[in-house]
């Protein structure tokens, strides 16, 4: 049981729901009846996208970063510090419980291998040396288009092609904003490790402005795109950057920050059901 609570820990059980969303919302898109829901390859990777894929995400995350997580208050008070000693094993149990899932793919899913090492290779070499994509300002923003691949997994797996580019595009700008948004709190901790982000390169208020941009060009792109219910979502987006320009001190931001899983689950349950509804009923 305290290996288990480790793993579970460390995957972040809190935001698997940026990873899993997106997956539900590809298998919706790419359904052509209630029962492609229910199909023995979208259970099976469902089950990958909760704990396995956020444990790869996470876990290497926290072997790469411990020397700016030792000095973030947040790492010890909101998630959970896994020291050296514990990289090993870490780097072990993400290994046992991706590789089964990547050789399932050759037998469930060929079709969608594309996204799926998209997926592992930005969730790795986000973190991961030699590309540590998330020490190079705006690379690192761009590098969490990660989340977009479940969703691209699920699409490919059902119909065997991928997403269309433009709401792909709209989707990976909105995962660079909220990768930037995420990156102010810490804005703090990584100056003194001596990490540049997005965040510490422009500033807070800047930083808030970028991504409000991305959420307009995400808006633009999908009403292009003929889907008017995920812009309207972005128009609440762009009001809840307003508000937390607003928001007074590090800890007043750090609290508003921590409701954005709340907020995302909303947005992305509404356009789950609007996409699935036709279909299931």
């Amino acid at each position: 049981m305290p290996e288990l609570r480790f793993i579970i820990n460390v995957s972040r059980p809190r935001f698997w729901i940026y990873v899993f969303g997106p997956y539900l919302i590809g298998i919706a898109a790419g359904a052509s009846d209630k029962f492609d829901f229910l199909r023995a390859d979208t259970l099976v990777f469902g089950l990958y996208f909760l704990l396995p894929a956020n444990l790869l995400i996470y876990g290497i995350n926290d072997i790469f970063d411990w020397e700016t997580d030792r000095l973030n208050p947040k790492k010890a008070e909101y998630e959970m510090l896994v020291r050296p000693e514990s990289h090993r094993r870490l780097a072990i149990w993400i290994a046992i419980l991706n590789l089964p899932f990547v050789v399932a793919t050759f037998f469930l899913a060929f079709q969608a291998l594309p996204s799926l090492a998209g997926f592992i290779f930005f969730s790795v070499f986000y973190s991961a040396t030699p590309i540590r994509a998330k020490t190079v300002p705006f690379i690192d923003s761009l590098f969490n288009i990660l989340y977009v691949f479940p969703a691209g997994f699920a699409y490919q797996m059902l119909t065997g092609t991928f997403l269309p580019l433009s709401i792909f595009a709209a989707a990976g700008l909105w995962t660079m904003a909220m990768h930037a948004y995420s990156a102010i709190p810490d804005i703090k901790a990584d100056e003194e490790a001596g990490f540049s982000t997005i965040a510490t390169e422009m500033g807070p208020n800047w930083t808030h402005g970028f991504c409000m941009a991305c959420y307009f060009l995400a808006l633009l792109l999908c009403l292009d795109a003929g889907f008017p219910i995920p812009a309207i979502i972005g128009v609440a987006y762009l009001y809840l950057m307003v508000l937390s320009l607003r928001v007074k001190g590090d800890m007043g931001l750090f609290s508003f920050y921590r409701l954005f899983p709340i907020f995302n689950t909303i947005a992305g349950f509404a356009l789950f059901w609007l996409i699935a509804w036709p279909k299931l009923f």
